[in-house]
């Protein structure tokens, strides 16, 4: 069983969004409520209700449906944020010397996707097979040259120490 909730026109910019939901997507339902009520970004809050949301939207499909479903067993399965609108959130700040700085407020939109199927595993793990760790190959290679070593010049050669004078 699937269920999914979205909250649009969330005041906030999306990119700041994004830091709270990328913290729990796929995670456990009550692990990812426990990030968001201890999380100290402002936008946690927004997140919190919509994961709130998508469960009692999942009770409510497993009450219609005739199932029931432990609330406990669902996982986020997707959780995106895209950019709303901010056409009409322009406002206009004063400035030094008689100008002023024009300054857009954004609004973003918050989808979250439920499941309580089973976790697809990792890639290793369904190969039957772990991944290959290459720790000796790492281990023995000499680090990268830096940026400026290559670039050669003047940036490449070493700097003189300087005198100090008394």
């Amino acid at each position: 069983m699937e269920a999914t909730a979205s909250a649009k026109y969330l005041r906030g910019s999306a990119q700041k969004a994004r830091l709270v939901v990328d913290m729990i997507r796929g995670k456990n339902v009550n692990q990812a409520l426990a990030i968001l009520r201890f999380s100290t970004k402002r936008a946690a809050g927004h997140v919190e209700k919509c994961m709130r949301s998508a469960i009692a939207n999942a009770n409510e499909a497993a009450e219609k449906a005739n199932i029931s479903i432990d609330p406990d067993d669902l996982w986020v399965r997707t959780a995106f944020v895209d950019r709303g609108p901010t056409k009409n959130r322009r406002r206009v700040r004063p400035a030094p010397q008689g100008r002023a700085y024009r300054e857009q407020r954004h609004f973003c939109h918050v989808t979250i996707s439920l499941s309580n199927d089973e976790r697809p595993q990792p890639k290793a793990a369904r190969n039957g097979k772990a991944a290959p760790v290459e720790e000796t190959k790492a281990a023995s290679k000499k680090p990268a040259a830096s940026k400026a070593k290559k670039r050669g010049g003047a940036a490449a050669a070493p700097r003189a120490k300087r005198k100090k004078e008394e």
